[in-house]
């Protein structure tokens, strides 16, 4: 039997922000193959054959509806020294990418951010909704890693992980 549980919003996050997460630039592209991303910490591996990995993103994300759209997107596994490119793109600028220099995916035209540790394109596979978010399972077209150590976030905080 399910035993119900009565978390407090402050509860649930406190006790979710217990679990050290990576951190990633979700991106991808509207109509006129403008870029649009967010920092996103719900990522991770679903499968390896075929493969595929989720992302989840909020309701109210401001790229949401072009994901929808565009049915592609690239995840930026961002490295220890991209905390402040992490905090740019969750914040409230209008143009995220504005004087950053980015490549652009050989599979989707999906932003790439130089420096990243890794980088996996993606075509939406399957889509659900799940509370005030919507889960995004991406097949991988294409990948690629770099050198370098990563970056976390840990109850409320940014966190360098030891070499």
């Amino acid at each position: 039997m399910v035993r119900a549980v009565s978390l407090s919003d402050e509860q649930f996050r406190a006790v979710m922000g217990s679990f050290a997460a990576g951190v990633t630039v979700v991106t991808t592209r509207d109509a006129g193959g403008r870029p649009l991303g967010l920092t996103v910490t719900a990522f991770c591996s679903v499968s390896a054959a075929p493969p595929l990995c989720l992302v989840c993103l909020s309701h109210g994300a401001s790229a949401l509806d072009a994901l929808c759209d565009s049915g592609v997107f690239a995840v930026n596994l961002l490295s220890q020294d991209q905390a402040e490119l992490s905090r740019r793109f969750a914040g409230d600028e209008a143009d995220r990418f504005q004087g950053l220099e980015i490549e652009r995916g050989p599979e989707t035209g999906c932003a790439l951010l130089p420096e990243a540790l890794g980088w996996l394109e993606c075509r939406v596979w399957q889509r659900h909704p799940a509370g005030d978010h919507e889960v995004f399972i991406g097949e991988l077209l294409s990948a690629g890693t770099r050198p370098g150590q990563p970056l976390a976030y840990f109850r409320g905080r940014y966190a360098m992980l030891a070499p």
